[in-house]
């Protein structure tokens, strides 16, 4: 059985995540599958995202709708997290 190791930061770059890169990750993603079963991956994967959207709207409308009121006054608590969170996934792979 070959050893398989897998280094996260080589395969994401967290000080450069940009939406170019989420759209590089997806077709790296879609180069895995036969070419004739692209599109239905694809739209299942369409179809995931707008069900876990959904879901995620029912259950927690209130606090959706709290959160867009809140929001522009949260965005520097949010950007603090967010350092915080990918300082923490740094330290934890490696980086």
């Amino acid at each position: 059985m070959p050893n398989i190791n897998i280094n996260l930061g080589s395969l994401i770059d967290f000080k450069s995540f940009t939406p170019a890169k989420v759209e590089q990750l997806y077709v790296q993603f879609l180069n895995n599958f036969p070419s004739q079963y692209q599109p239905f991956v694809s739209g299942l994967f369409a179809l995931l995202i707008i069900y876990t959207v959904y879901r995620i709207i029912r259950k927690d409308f209130i606090f959706i709708i709290v959160l867009v009121i809140l929001v522009p006054t949260s965005i520097p608590v949010l950007k603090s997290v967010w350092v915080g969170l990918v300082a923490v996934i740094k330290y934890l792979f490696g980086i």
